[in-house]
């Protein structure tokens, strides 16, 4: 979704201060508007269908128009409006279908709050879709905090659990993201994680060398960014923390990943990225190293 420039727009740079600049920023405020519904209602219409290809049309659509909105304010300002709306709520649907089990899963459906019955799926949904599926919802949380009170719930924690141990390396990567998105400022979430033995599961994920080796490192960035950056060593969840990294990862490699994941505050978003890979590598080389050692005993 790209917002060409308006045609009442051309020559008006120098007249900010006009009557008929004023105008002209209604316009474009309206014109906002309806880009922004229209492409929320093609998107979801779509990420509704019976057939796993026409959702999956619908959630590129979305990721699309997610990234088009990331680039303005008022466009943030306009989605985040549009997501205390039923008809344009965006979790809901990805929950609702894409992350659907099975055809026989119990399913609270927005649609049946207006009379409409949820539609029936054909296709069951394609590890593709779920990636994508994932996206929309990282997007979606990152932009609104109320899709991330929406996500909750849905009980999504729990079901981007079972997703993680159950679909392959691109599914369980987007799956990682989609769980900081989720867990950012949100005690309930980080509960919900504990209870369902979130870090156990990234813990047997790194250990694992049959893993492939760049989810593995998609692993060790995801754990240093929940230490560092999402939970606060202060809370009193970070003692059980620390006692189950240690438990699950060894001593030494537990120390690494609580020192590592202070990286990059004061560093640019491509730097901060450079440098929690490198953490990370380091994480990896760390639990080679105790089981080398571990095995020459």
């Amino acid at each position: 979704m790209h917002q060409k420039k308006a045609l009442w727009e051309e020559g008006l740079e120098s007249t900010s201060s006009s009557p008929l600049a004023e105008l002209v920023s209604s316009l474009n405020t309206q014109r906002l508007h309806r880009e922004v519904t229209l492409a929320l209602r093609e998107g979801l219409r779509d990420s509704r269908a019976e057939f796993s290809f026409l959702r999956v049309r619908g959630l590129r659509r979305l990721l699309k128009f997610l990234r088009f909105v990331a680039e303005s304010d008022a466009a943030i300002r306009l989605f985040q409006e549009t997501q205390s709306l039923p008809e344009f709520k965006v979790v809901p649907v990805l929950f609702q279908n894409t992350f659907r089990e099975s055809e026989g899963d119990p399913v609270v459906n927005m649609d049946q709050i207006f009379g409409v019955e949820p539609i029936r799926m054909t296709n069951p949904a394609t590890d593709a879709e779920i990636a994508l599926a994932l996206r929309v919802l990282e997007g979606c949380c990152l932009l609104s905090r109320v899709s991330v009170s929406v996500s909750h719930q849905y009980n999504a924690i729990k079901t981007l659990t079972n997703i993680l141990v159950t679909r392959g390396t691109n599914v369980q990567g987007s799956c990682l993201d989609a769980f900081i998105s989720l867990l950012l400022g949100s005690s309930v979430n980080q509960m919900e994680f504990e209870a369902c033995r979130g870090i156990e599961k990234i813990a047997e994920l790194i250990k694992d060398k049959t893993v492939d080796e760049s989810l593995r490192l998609k692993c060790g960035e995801f754990l240093l960014l929940l230490i560092g950056h999402v939970l606060q060593r202060e809370r009193p969840q970070a003692k059980s923390i620390d006692d189950q990294l240690r438990r699950l990862l060894g001593e030494k490699c537990a120390s690494v990943v609580w020192t590592a994941s202070q990286f990059g505050s004061t560093l640019d978003p491509e730097q901060r990225q450079t440098a929690l890979h490198i953490q990370a590598v380091r994480v990896l080389e760390c639990l080679e190293l105790q089981r080398q050692f571990g095995a020459s005993k």
